[in-house]
């Protein structure tokens, strides 16, 4: 007996730009998620919803004596719901594609249980009254989407065969100590928001146990090295000839990362304002985003034979 996803696949084939599409929702969504769970913090309605699964004890939507902080939080609940369905499309599209990619599925299920697992580690950040701990954890994990998304929307483009260097060993390591050094960063980001004034919420939510002066400094010497980082690769990249896609993914990165880092500074020296740091939780995962793409573009992966024929991409699902 055939799955739901198996009797779809028999009877739709989606085109590479179908499926490009598809798991490019996944990280646009992603990004839109981080980004308004950010503004739910910023706003102080990080307890705009008392409690989870539902808003109230009695209501699972918002009520009007929550106001807008309860619309707030719950909006950004049923943003959940939306990022599911991006996620849903990624791997419907990978599972209907001929030949059949596993791994590219395997992939999109595995957005989805970062997903759901994402959803709880929310609804423990609320049942623990935004505990500054569990609130990193969920950023974390959203960062963990973010990677799983991007991986995904790279390998759409690319075929199944075995990774081949387009660019020499030290650069390819230079490349992959990029990611490492920005997944660092971006950890100690999250010290930098444990620490500071914007906990969430209105009341007296504890703070992590650190100075926040000298966690900021950690975070921008930590910037500076990610930065100096990035002019590195852009050099090089040109001393070894590398194919032009590679260099525009080092432009993008360094771009990203100066653009980043003069927010970061403008909002440490202007009192943290809720717009600039809005500003700058974008900036990390356009950040996180084109470090990726810069080191898989590292690599190449040749298609190992020629793709089914599509459907056209308007056609509703017909059987066969």
């Amino acid at each position: 007996m055939l799955t739901p996803l198996a009797h779809i696949a028999q009877r739709w084939t989606p085109s590479p730009r179908m499926l490009r599409r598809a798991t490019l929702a996944a990280v646009v969504m992603t990004v839109v998620i981080i980004v308004t769970g950010g503004a739910v913090r910023l706003t102080g309605s990080g307890l705009g919803c008392d409690t989870w699964p539902k808003c109230t004890d009695d209501s699972l939507f918002a009520t009007p004596e929550q106001g807008i902080h309860g619309a707030i939080e719950f909006g950004n609940r049923m943003l959940t719901y939306v990022l599911s369905a991006a996620v849903g499309w990624a791997i419907i599209a990978a599972r209907s594609t001929k030949p059949w990619r596993r791994g590219l599925t395997r992939l999109g299920w595995l957005q989805f249980w970062i997903v759901m697992s994402n959803a709880v580690i929310g609804g423990i950040t609320v049942w623990m009254d935004l505990n500054p701990w569990t609130v990193a954890g969920h950023f974390v994990a959203a960062n963990a989407l973010l990677t799983v998304t991007t991986i995904t929307w790279v390998r759409a483009g690319e075929g199944d065969g075995a990774p081949r260097p387009r660019v020499p060993g030290p650069v390819r390591r230079l490349g992959w100590g990029l990611v490492v050094l920005t997944g660092v960063l971006i950890l100690a980001g999250t010290g930098v928001t444990g620490t500071g004034k914007h906990a969430g919420d209105s009341s007296d939510v504890p703070r992590m146990p650190f100075d926040y002066t000298s966690v900021a400094q950690v975070h921008a010497a930590l910037a500076w090295v990610v930065c100096v980082g990035a002019v590195a690769m852009f050099f090089v990249l040109r001393v070894v000839d590398a194919p032009d896609d590679i260099r525009a993914r080092a432009r993008d990165l360094l771009l990203v990362v100066l653009l980043q880092g003069a927010i970061g500074y403008v909002q440490y020296f202007t009192g943290v304002p809720e717009v600039l740091v809005g500003a700058h939780m974008l900036g990390s995962a356009l950040l996180w985003i084109a470090v990726l793409r810069l080191a898989l573009s590292l690599r190449e992966r040749p298609h190992a034979s020629a793709p089914v024929p599509a459907q056209s991409d308007g056609s509703a699902l017909t059987a066969a």
